[in-house]
């Protein structure tokens, strides 16, 4: 088991959601947290908090479609502290429309620049810090990164492909000391799905789904500071996650059906008869 004490950690899209509450669980135990988001306010407020836990912190304005955001966010933590221990590659967001009925696809396109190549990017520029530390890059993919969910295509596309992205660099980077933990939540109680993106392509306002049932990412946030110290491959924070792995590929069209309840989407027309699927 690592200790996270002193080591300087980097988390994307810091200022809310689960980035924003890894930061508060991370705190207590005293690193050094370089928090980077595009909404500079929040990320303050989050910065000062973390201050008063016992971390030492640095903000950095940054959005992660831009490569060169990425870059010097990079440069900006090893400036600042001399080294980089963990990635916590974290910014993103998601989508709420049938894929039939989205009028701008440029929903599509934001959501996987995002989501996906966000991560690339800070990745490609921490690696050979991370080399050096034999460090651990952390991939915020989703449940949804191992099956599908209505309305969420484009989210889910871009989860998928970041699993398949960090498993391959999992191999690559085998014999170099660097780790990759991938970790798939569930819904959780975030701002996520408020900021979502409709068929129009403007933001929901409002969560589609009622918050009250759904985990809190501080618990999430718990679980993965426990996978960051022992360096974990894979966290299924919750067991419907657990499930959705495993059933996927036992009972297909039971997860088709459970994930299309669980956003309020009748399956009846495409699946048929309970139970069957492909």
């Amino acid at each position: 088991m690592a200790p996270i004490s002193d080591r300087v950690v980097v988390i994307t899209g810091a200022s809310a959601g689960i980035g924003r509450a890894l930061a508060l669980a991370l705190s207590p135990k005293k690193p050094k947290l370089v928090l980077a988001a595009r909404d500079v306010p929040r990320l303050e407020e989050a910065a000062d908090r973390c201050r008063g836990l016992g971390a030492e912190t640095l903000v950095v304005p940054a959005d992660a479609t831009r490569v060169d955001d990425c870059r010097l966010l990079v440069e900006q933590a090893v400036a600042r502290f001399g080294h980089l221990d963990v990635l916590v590659n974290n910014a993103g967001q998601a989508m709420w429309s049938r894929f039939d009925e989205l009028a701008d696809l440029t929903v599509i396109e934001d959501i996987m620049r995002l989501n996906y190549l966000g991560a690339v990017y800070c990745t490609h520029y921490a690696l050979p810090h991370l080399k050096k530390s034999r460090g651990l890059v952390v991939a915020m993919s989703s449940i949804a990164g191992l099956i599908g969910v209505p309305r969420l295509s484009g989210y889910v596309a871009s989860k998928h492909a970041l699993i398949g992205f960090f498993e391959s660099l999992r191999i690559e980077l085998r014999d170099t000391g660097v780790g990759v933990t991938i970790v798939a939540p569930d819904f959780m109680q975030s701002e996520i799905l408020a900021r979502a993106r409709g068929a129009e392509g403007q933001p929901l306002g409002v969560s589609p789904l009622d918050q009250t049932r759904l985990p809190t990412a501080e618990k999430c946030a718990k679980r993965i500071v426990r996978a960051i110290e022992r360096r974990e491959r894979l966290v299924l924070p919750s067991h419907r996650a657990a499930w959705a792995r495993w059933g996927r590929l036992l009972t297909p069209g039971i997860v088709d059906r459970v994930a299309a309840a669980a956003v309020g989407f009748r399956l009846e027309s495409l699946l048929g008869i309970f139970g069957r699927g492909r």
